[in-house]
């Protein structure tokens, strides 16, 4: 967390249990991936902003890192859409965001025995994304700003 936020919550913010910087918007879901290696184990989670709860985790599975975000921010939007929530999705991932406005993985990743199971599911997102429409705002985590995203598996 960035140094320059506190904690906790300031006693003015009581639409979150984190410490979020003002500007964030607390009615949303932060997503974010983590990769021991690259490629490696790989997984990713997302994290509902208002509660801190975790509202999804996968993995680990071989990948890379970038192909967690990509995966995190489609989980998120097939999710939201499923349930019928309108909120907004935070990743610290450029590609990922670029990728998903694509509706392509767009990894360098080689498909082999050892990347087969991700491959489907990447396959899976594909198409989820080509087949639906969606009107989440997908929003970049700034993280030289507000510090590491809420979703981050803190192992740097």
């Amino acid at each position: 967390m960035n140094k320059d936020f506190p904690q906790n919550p300031p006693s003015w913010r009581n639409d979150t249990v984190l410490p979020l910087p003002p500007e964030v918007n607390a009615n949303a879901w932060a997503v974010d991936a983590a990769c021991s290696g690259n490629p490696g184990p790989m997984e990713y989670r997302c994290i509902d902003l208002q509660t801190g709860q975790q509202v999804f985790h996968y993995g680990p599975i071989h990948g890379t890192n970038n192909i967690g975000e990509f995966l995190a921010i489609v989980h998120g939007l097939a999710l939201l859409k499923q349930k019928g929530f309108d909120m907004p999705i935070y990743s610290d991932s450029v590609n990922a965001i670029s990728w998903v406005r694509q509706k392509k993985c767009k990894t360098k990743l080689p498909r082999n025995e050892e990347t087969e199971e991700l491959f489907t599911v990447i396959e899976r997102a594909e198409k989820w994304l080509r087949e639906n429409t969606y009107t989440t705002r997908i929003l970049k985590w700034e993280t030289k700003v507000w510090g590491e995203i809420p979703a981050d598996f803190g192992r740097k």
